[in-house]
């Protein structure tokens, strides 16, 4: 094993991570808060909104990631540049890069992913909580704000674990749309050094810490907030 190459590649590296981390937490954080819309759209909505949640829910959950990624950018991305006005526009220097047709495939992608998880989390909350709520007089947007979602989340807390880690499992394909994550970086030395198993083996090791660092978040989220049954 060669581990040499480190000491010329480490900043590449630390940005690779850095652009991996990026990718993981914007998707997350927005597509948590796209799917508690979707989630209360399944549960509570009206038929029309029941439907084309559960139609969003089905597209992205039902076709690949990675061709949803290509539709985004190679198809969204190659139709952009005709939009009048947008190459002088200050948002142009971020519309133009894979980033953010990754940061944004990620997060739809990742938000049906939890909907589906909030949803059955949302119809697990016990009634009689929330009829009590409503005995005190509770208003419905009080009644979601402080009984409904939270005893929700806290439910689907070892499966929102979970959807984390597969999400940062998926980060990689960012590659594919010339974004320079941790595995972009990885190829880049392979490409350079003629070295395959251990870039790979570095990959590996992150992937493996940051798996372990969520996992341990989690269990002491879940520890400082048991279930009442």
């Amino acid at each position: 094993m060669n581990f040499t190459w480190i000491s010329s590649y480490w900043p590449l590296l630390l940005t690779g991570a850095w652009q991996t981390v990026c990718l993981l937490v914007i998707s997350v954080v927005f597509g948590f808060v796209l799917a508690i819309g979707l989630a209360f759209a399944q549960v509570s909505g009206g038929r029309l909104t029941r439907l084309l949640a559960r139609g969003y829910c089905t597209f992205f959950r039902g076709t690949p990631l990675l061709i949803q990624l290509w539709l985004l950018y190679y198809g969204v991305g190659s139709l952009l540049p005709m939009v009048p006005g947008i190459r002088q526009s200050l948002f142009w220097p971020i519309l133009r890069e894979g980033f953010f047709f990754a940061a944004v495939s990620f997060t739809l992608n990742y938000a049906a992913y939890e909907a589906e998880v909030l949803r059955g989390a949302l119809l697990a909350v016990p009634k009689g909580e929330l009829e009590a709520g409503r005995a005190f007089g509770l208003s419905p947007r009080m009644l979601i704000r402080r009984i409904w979602l939270p005893r929700a989340i806290r439910i689907a807390l070892p499966t929102i674990a979970g959807e984390i880690v597969m999400q940062l499992k998926a980060t990689p394909l960012a590659f594919t749309v010339t974004v320079m994550d941790l595995y972009a970086v990885a190829n880049k030395v392979r490409q350079d050094t003629l070295l395959v198993y251990e870039p790979l083996l570095v990959v590996t090791f992150f992937y493996l810490a940051l798996t372990a660092v969520i996992a341990r978040v989690f269990r002491r989220l879940e520890a400082q907030v048991p279930v009442r049954r």
